[in-house]
């Protein structure tokens, strides 16, 4: 059951020095999350970062004693962000910026730049939880396999064609060579051993069904979601694929063509020493076995007062 800590906002407090915000220029959304921010006035000290110079700008505001800091851009800005905030106890809020923004909606963070404002210097603060793999943190989904060939060719051809055409060439691209290679993975003590084009870890229990299509079970188990693709071919991979649209992740479990685990850590051992991974979105080459764990309530992330969706616990 999630339950949320109400706060005071720190923007609200008389007297209170002004919440430290960065924003990404290149986020779709900067110059209205910049009008936005200006409209509040002296409420927020405001700042133009680049992605790569996000950790430093963070770090420099905690060492400084923000309690609270805002970031606007899409996922991979809001994941920088999470991997400097998880655990220090300081509150992150968020203008959403970029192409899909799950981690704002599955938080019912509005992405209307003024709303998101406003939410930003009041709100609630839930503790919610994050994914980690080998150091390195996620907060929606991480892939190993197709996903990851359909990551790194959608990023070749989104500069030539855009983001939602390059998404349907890569997707057909995965399809005509589907991927197939050989994991072992470690649940609960018991290791089992696969040939399959995709492993999937979600961050709180997911659903493949429309509309939610990889969104958040709402009231879902809080525990890391393991998908283990059992179909080897792409036909078979598309027809689970309509399935999964369909029915749904339970449905499709009792079924040969997926495994599913719910778990707090699980272990993903590759067949090469080293390889890419899907996080958020965003690829990483890690270093074999890939060691996942469920981090509870590491990161304080300002929402609506009563939203409860998605996973969280008192903070």
């Amino acid at each position: 059951m999630t339950s949320v800590t109400s706060v005071t906002g720190a923007a609200v407090v008389a007297g209170a020095p002004p919440i430290p915000a960065f924003v990404n220029p290149r986020a779709g959304t900067a110059a209205q999350a910049g009008e936005a921010l200006a409209a509040a006035g002296s409420a927020f000290a405001v700042r133009e970062v680049e992605p790569a110079a996000l950790p430093d700008a963070l770090r420099e505001a905690l060492a400084g004693g923000a309690r609270r800091v805002l970031v606007s851009g899409g996922d991979g800005t809001v994941a920088v962000a999470a991997a400097v905030l998880a655990g220090t106890g300081v509150e992150l809020a968020l203008v959403p910026g970029g192409t899909l923004n799950h981690f704002a909606r599955d938080h019912g963070i509005p992405t209307d730049a003024a709303e998101a404002v406003q939410l930003a210097a009041g709100g609630t603060v839930r503790a919610v939880d994050v994914g980690e793999v080998n150091g390195e943190l996620f907060l929606n989904t991480s892939a190993v396999g197709a996903y990851v060939v359909f990551v790194r060719t959608r990023e070749r051809l989104e500069r030539y064609m855009g983001y939602r055409l390059a998404s349907l060439v890569a997707g057909l691209r995965v399809l005509s060579a589907m991927p197939r290679f050989r994991v072992e993975v470690e649940v609960e003590g018991e290791t089992r051993s696969y040939l399959t084009p995709l492993v999937f870890v979600g961050v709180g229990e997911r659903e493949l069904r429309v509309p939610v299509l990889g969104g958040r079970v709402e009231g879902g188990a809080a525990a890391l979601h393991l998908l283990v693709v059992r179909s080897r071919t792409a036909t078979r991979l598309l027809t689970l694929s309509l399935a999964l649209a369909a029915r749904g992740v339970r449905a499709m479990t009792r079924t040969p063509a997926l495994d599913a685990f719910l778990v707090d850590r699980c272990r993903v051992d590759m067949p090469r020493p080293r390889g890419y991974v899907a996080l958020d979105g965003e690829t990483r080459r890690l270093t074999a076995p890939l060691e996942y764990v469920l981090r509870r309530g590491a990161l304080r992330v300002v929402v609506p007062e009563g939203e409860e969706r998605g996973t969280g616990h008192e903070g």
